[in-house]
């Protein structure tokens, strides 16, 4: 049985939908993300989970046991935000230990140590918190969230006030030590590599409902609709026409498809990868003629901006040097990489 379960819940502000009736199920060791532009109803989500607010509809079921109108303090959840929230006036160790204190926790000294420990941060029990780096507060309200033993860990846009570099080593982290203490998480962003970095699971939310549910790795690969696919930054999206046989019309032709990507409705929206470019010819390739807008180099491979028919297409490809701007290119694109979505 799922460790916790959301059967239909919906929740509205002054008449106005924040989440509208999702249903997910989270199993014990599991964490999940919930990802999303800013207003979507993640954080609202969150909130109603945590207890902090009630839903209008629909049961919230923790162990088996429903919690819909249980106070937050005796649902004995972790939270976690953005800002820290840490005590100024209290050092790294008795902030770590206000939340075992509120909980009469025993052994509050040994605790605090191990829970340092675990975070990178032994020895640190008499700093100043007002002396610390970003980075080190954020491991110690990552500390103070996980001493109580909590039995599911909420965190709420944690990495957001901190710098890219140091977002990206940090959210490996946190995985590494939800991971090893095998704690159930739920964790909100709406940056993706955050997500694809922490979460075994991702939930995709849209003006308040749940837009897909997959794993990192689906999610990337088979986004399910054109608000998820736009999200995770594809902007190759084009209107087709079914046509039968494995093939497509589009305004740039008629297109062959891979067998299994068709969706049921005769109208779609053709998703191009940004991979699906090659320089070199394909038996079996679409080719695409066009002028170059733009070239920027990413390191690894070219982004490169090609107008064709009046339509503006983004690519990604390994180039031998850079291209001229404004010059013809032609290109291959490889049916593989077309997804096929609904309207």
């Amino acid at each position: 049985m799922p460790l916790l379960q959301l059967r239909q819940i919906s929740k509205s502000f002054a008449g106005t939908p924040a989440v509208r009736s999702i249903s997910l199920a989270l199993n014990q060791g599991q964490v999940l993300c919930l990802l999303g532009p800013s207003g979507c109803g993640k954080t609202t989500l969150l909130r109603l989970i945590a207890g902090l607010e009630i839903p209008d509809t629909g049961a919230i079921l923790f162990d088996g046991q429903d919690i819909s109108s249980l106070p937050p303090h005796r649902r004995d959840f972790g939270l976690m935000f953005q800002d820290f929230a840490l005590f100024p006036h209290k050092d790294v160790g008795q902030n770590v230990a206000f939340g075992l204190k509120m909980k009469g926790t025993g052994q509050t000294e040994k605790k605090v140590s191990e829970m340092l420990e675990l975070v990178g941060l032994a020895g640190f029990e008499k700093r100043d918190v007002n002396s610390l780096s970003g980075g080190e507060r954020q491991r110690v309200a990552l500390a103070r969230s996980l001493a109580p033993s909590p039995r599911l860990l909420m965190l709420d846009e944690p990495l957001g006030a901190l710098d890219r570099a140091l977002r990206e080593r940090l959210m490996l982290e946190i995985r590494e030590i939800l991971k090893k203490v095998g704690l159930t998480a739920i964790y909100v962003t709406h940056d993706q590599s955050e997500a694809f970095g922490v979460a075994d699971r991702v939930i995709v939310m849209n003006q308040g409902a749940l837009e897909q549910d997959a794993t990192p790795e689906q999610l990337y690969r088979y986004p399910v609709t054109p608000f998820v696919a736009q999200f995770l930054g594809f902007t190759n999206l084009l209107e087709a026409t079914r046509l039968g046989d494995n093939q497509i019309k589009t305004a740039l032709g008629v297109w062959p498809v891979e067998d299994g990507v068709f969706v049921e409705q005769e109208k779609a929206v053709a998703l191009i990868r940004p991979e699906a470019a090659s320089l070199a010819p394909l038996a079996e390739g679409i080719k695409l003629e066009g002028k170059l807008l733009n070239c920027l180099f990413r390191g690894r491979f070219y982004q490169i901006t090609l107008l064709v028919s009046q339509l503006t297409l983004k690519f990604e490809l390994p180039l031998p040097e850079t291209p001229q701007t404004g010059s013809h290119m032609t290109l291959w694109l490889n049916p593989r990489h077309i997804l096929l979505l609904p309207p």
